[in-house]
């Protein structure tokens, strides 16, 4: 699995979302090693690192919990939070801190569970990656960005970020997409019992803010950050406050 890593000090694991790679946190990381010892992944199936079997939450959150045989505290965008959590939840000794940012416990839409990505939405998403894959992940993104107040800004750097470890597969792309449709871990979030940072926009369509609402609802030690204007990627449209919050969370920890 590719892991770069930088700075010196307390250890801190950033894991991205489907179908991106570690490179689209290059400005926090860079930060964030002026205090912390900094860990970019790329998860199993994406960028640099390979899928090495079937993709699963279950196997994207071993290969990482085996990279890492000591406490460490996590940073997860998206479908990165999704392993985060469930990192935290199955190896509680190893996850100092938990940052979840526009992140799910569950990305489709359930009977009651309305804050999440419509199931058609998914499926034409999927159907899409098999007829035109990078067209599909362009698309994905202008999604990601779409009410942010610096849409534009956030689509390039994203756009800019997608093949820089190189080219996804299509069975990985595939089998990642499926995670985002079957994780549901509600039921296990209030297992959680480390510090946990929550950062969301509130402009959001793919993990609404009423998601960071509810896991607030559910957790013992929670600090959370709505940024106004932002959609799913905070870290970038609304870095320095981005930053100014996930500093002072991870000094706490």
């Amino acid at each position: 699995m590719w892991i770069e890593t930088r700075g010196q000090g307390p250890d801190v694991v950033l894991l991205h979302g489907w179908a991106m790679n570690s490179t689209v946190w290059n400005s926090i990381a860079d930060a964030l090693a002026q205090d912390y010892c900094v860990h970019l992944v790329d998860l199993p199936g994406h960028g640099a690192s390979p899928a090495n079997g079937a993709l699963s939450l279950p196997a994207m959150v071993a290969a990482v919990d085996a990279a890492f045989p000591w406490p460490v505290q996590v940073i997860g965008w998206s479908l990165g939070g999704a392993v985060a959590a469930q990192w935290a939840i199955s190896q509680p000794q190893k996850v100092k801190s938990l940052s979840l940012i526009a992140s799910s416990p569950c990305f489709m839409q359930q009977a009651d569970w309305a804050s999440a990505m419509p199931a058609t939405v998914l499926a034409q998403f999927a159907e899409q990656l098999q007829q035109d894959w990078q067209g599909t992940l362009k698309r994905f993104i202008s999604l990601q960005a779409m009410g942010d107040a610096s849409a534009r800004a956030v689509t390039k750097e994203l756009l800019a970020d997608l093949f820089k470890h190189g080219e996804p597969s299509l069975t990985a792309l595939s089998e990642g997409l499926a995670i985002l449709r079957d994780t549901d871990l509600r039921a296990q979030i209030s297992q959680i019992d480390c510090p946990v940072l929550l950062q969301y926009g509130d402009r959001d369509t793919l993990t609404p803010v009423a998601v960071a609402h509810w896991l607030a609802s559910q957790l013992s030690d929670v600090t959370l950050k709505i940024h106004q204007g932002a959609a799913h990627a905070p870290f970038l449209s609304h870095r320095d406050a981005f930053l100014a919050t996930q500093l002072a969370f991870l000094a706490k920890n």
